[in-house]
């Protein structure tokens, strides 16, 4: 049994992996912080609080939510980031009423720095949105570096194909990157151990037709239901570009790692426009681990497998 605090942005995918977290055997999840990015901070966090009630077990899940007061220097588009709402809406989560599970008192990034000082043993750090959060608990206590065990980041890209198309900017930076730019450097500036899961890999896992029909035949099971719910949520002429399962691989690798392959670089973080958040490959860079290539049927297979062994907990 580890512990980890997930910090996320609240779009479907970040809601299905807190989903799956919660399914982790050997997970005990420490801490929940939502940041105002990819989905809207207010129904994300509602719609946390009520999978959490739904679908963790006693023992090993976080007693809050703690929703983030971080801004960003570049949002994201609108467009993108409505789904959240309706997740929120959907009744597998509201049957029950409204949430049990509080929200913390204290912001996202102190709430991180408390749950990591607490933590009798070290942490490990999944997060799937930009890493505001993390920079902002560094700077209010850099000790917390000592006992975090990896962060694990959905976020960048190395091969200068980004997705982000705004103004002034040259088309090779990973929105996460591009929300803060500032942030992905000082923890690139920071002695933690980081696994990056960014563009390179995660195209390799593309939201596809048979990939909803497969999570539609099986939604017997309440979590599958759920996550196809969800999907169904997202298309690709919406972001003018495809959906991939950037947040599940990058929280399912952070407890499976033989579902991907990845090497150890070197790499540094561009701060300015035209590239503000690149990340890129440098010999003078710090060391990082970098997923390179993902074995598609077996993650795939785990989503099922940690979905179909979810249980209503609220019953």
């Amino acid at each position: 049994m580890h512990n980890v605090y997930f910090d996320h942005d609240g779009n479907v995918d970040d809601l299905v992996s807190l989903l799956l977290l919660l399914q982790m055997p050997d997970v005990n999840l420490i801490g929940v912080g939502v940041i105002d990015a990819d989905g809207y901070v207010d129904p994300a966090s509602e719609a946390s609080r009520k999978i959490i009630d739904l679908f963790g077990h006693a023992g090993r899940k976080p007693a809050t939510v703690a929703k983030s007061n971080s801004r960003p220097v570049h949002q994201f588009p609108k467009e993108w980031r409505l789904s959240a709402f309706s997740f929120d809406d959907f009744p597998i989560l509201n049957e029950h009423g409204a949430p049990k599970t509080p929200l913390a008192k204290q912001p996202a990034h102190l709430d991180m720095v408390q749950a990591i000082k607490q933590s009798k043993t070290p942490v490990t750090l999944v997060m799937t949105g930009p890493l505001t959060d993390l920079a902002r608990a560094l700077a209010t206590d850099p000790t917390i570096t000592d006992n975090i065990e990896r962060l694990f980041w959905m976020g960048g890209v190395m091969n200068s194909q980004g997705n982000v198309a705004e103004p002034g900017q040259d088309g090779t930076v990973e929105w996460n990157a591009y929300w803060d730019a500032e942030a992905v450097k000082t923890v690139w500036d920071s002695p933690l151990k980081i696994t990056m899961v960014g563009l390179d890999s995660t195209d390799q896992v593309p939201l596809t037709a048979e990939l909803r029909a497969r999570w539609a035949q099986q939604r017997r099971y309440p979590a599958l239901d759920l996550i196809g719910q969800g999907y169904s949520l997202v298309h690709s002429f919406e972001a003018n570009s495809t959906y991939y399962l950037w947040d599940v691989l990058t929280t399912l690798v952070s407890d499976y790692p033989e579902l991907v392959d990845s090497v150890p670089v070197k790499s540094d973080v561009i701060k300015n426009a035209p590239s503000e958040g690149r990340t890129f490959i440098t010999e003078s860079g710090r060391e990082i681990e970098f997923v390179t290539n993902v074995h598609a049927d077996a993650f795939f297979d785990k989503i099922d497998q940690l979905a179909k062994s979810a249980t209503d907990t609220s019953i």
